[in-house]
């Protein structure tokens, strides 16, 4: 995986052993990852990194387009307002012309219930890729754990 062919301009070296965290997505704002993957990954691990790979892609998906409609949302909020007071997008001095922040507050109530769903939606996948990726966690240490001992007693009786 590599973040220049994404346009990012950013890729790890060759050489790295650890995961690489990319700058911000100018839609999203989340930051991919580079997941590094050890030549010997064991089946668990594989599917841990993919777990990970997944709810990564997931909240991007949620997120990437997200701001975008926001923003479009709040200007035809804030245009119908404007033009019901009689109004221009601008005043006499060229300066954007804004709402108060009770008239914004309607904006961000409307907004939140519109997309409530989605939003459940999200945190319900939120919790489930997340307890995913901690039991598969708690799995790969504990192999971990249990190679390492292994390895130790191996040691001690040589």
């Amino acid at each position: 995986i590599v973040f220049v062919s994404q346009g990012l301009g950013f890729r790890p070296p060759a050489h790295s052993r650890r995961d690489w965290i990319g700058p911000p997505d100018k839609h999203s704002n989340l930051r991919p990852v580079v997941f590094y993957v050890p030549p010997e990954e064991s089946a668990l691990e594989r599917r841990l990194r993919e777990a990970r790979q997944e709810a990564q892609a997931s909240n991007q998906r949620f997120w990437g387009p997200l701001p975008a409609l926001f923003q479009r949302e709040k200007e035809e909020f804030i245009y119908s307002r404007l033009k019901a007071k009689g109004l221009e997008m601008r005043d006499e001095s060229g300066q954007k012309a804004t709402l108060n922040a009770e008239e914004m507050a309607d904006f961000y109530k409307d907004f939140l219930s519109k997309n409530l769903k989605k939003h459940l939606q999200y945190n319900r996948d939120w919790y489930k890729h997340n307890f995913r990726i901690t039991f598969l966690m708690g799995q790969v240490a504990l192999v971990r754990a249990l190679r390492w001992l292994r390895r130790r007693k191996k040691n001690v009786e040589q």
